[in-house]
């Protein structure tokens, strides 16, 4: 079984931000474009460097690269649940874009940018999609503009993808399979569901074979504990939170002349804390 959470940002980006896994990557972002916008080629413009890593650089969390047709993109693993994460995405979208020229060239050199956030968690609850494309268009007719179509937002949502092994059918199907049950695979016995596209295989073979050298480890082993953490920490304050509301309810109950028993047994309160309030 893989040893390594894909999910953590230095195996993510040692992963897919490697040059020799530059195939990995452009299938990655190829399952998520349209058939007319798939890329062939690819060029990465911070690959993964664990010196970067250690001076606590900003480009570690992300991985920018450049297709054949100019377009950048920018892949992100984002495992905390951030509420205002739309800000973060719209931010790096703007320092891509705007970072592609410097002060007096022309506007005409900006590329289309097309940013790629990853969620372990659920930032859009209104419906089941996981996959979803946010871009500029006409607020009435829907209608996309050439001088306009410079951004696409993809947010991928793995935590709504409930699909089985045997209801796979895309290759973006595979890919979120993938980060979400990497610890159930090795390279000897890989599912044929995702082992029908080569890159998804591959990326298997490399993450159960992936070294990590005492400094990569000691970062690895660092953000881990920094996700159970804050996931930790999280939990309690919703749980503190419910907590709160529990006993709010039970006090205005007993304001009301509600029995002591039933409001027990409704909120599961001791009966004790409920003569208290």
């Amino acid at each position: 079984m893989c040893r390594i959470n894909p999910k953590v940002d230095l195996a993510f980006k040692k992963l897919f931000g490697s040059e020799e896994n530059k195939d990995i990557l452009k299938s990655l972002i190829n399952s998520l474009l349209p058939t007319e916008e798939q890329i062939s080629q690819l060029q990465l413009k911070n690959p993964y460097n664990l010196t970067d890593y250690i001076g606590g650089k900003l480009s570690i969390l992300d991985i920018k690269a450049v297709d054949e047709k100019g377009k950048w993109y920018d892949i992100e693993m984002q495992v905390d649940p951030l509420g205002y994460y739309g800000q973060k995405a719209l931010f790096y979208w703007g320092k891509v874009f705007t970072g592609q020229i410097e002060s007096g060239e022309l506007y005409s050199k900006l590329n289309k940018t097309i940013v790629i956030s990853i969620l372990d968690f659920i930032y859009f609850p209104s419906d089941k999609r996981h996959h979803r494309i946010v871009s500029l268009r006409d607020i009435e007719s829907y209608e996309k503009y050439s001088g306009l179509d410079f951004m696409d937002l993809h947010f991928v949502e793995l935590q709504k993808f409930k699909k089985e092994l045997k209801e796979i059918k895309t290759t973006l199907d595979r890919w979120v399979m993938f980060l979400n049950n990497a610890y159930k695979y090795e390279k000897d016995k890989i599912p044929k569901e995702l082992a029908k596209d080569k890159e998804v295989k591959k990326a298997i073979e490399k993450l159960d074979l992936m070294y990590l050298n005492e400094k990569e480890r000691e970062y690895y082993e660092a953000e881990q504990k920094a996700i159970r953490d804050r996931a930790e920490a999280l939990r309690t304050a919703e749980e503190k939170g419910a907590n709160a509301k529990t006993v709010e309810m039970a006090k205005i109950l007993k304001e009301n002349g509600v029995n002591v028993d039933i409001i027990a047994k409704s909120s599961g309160l001791p009966i004790e804390e409920i003569e208290k309030l």
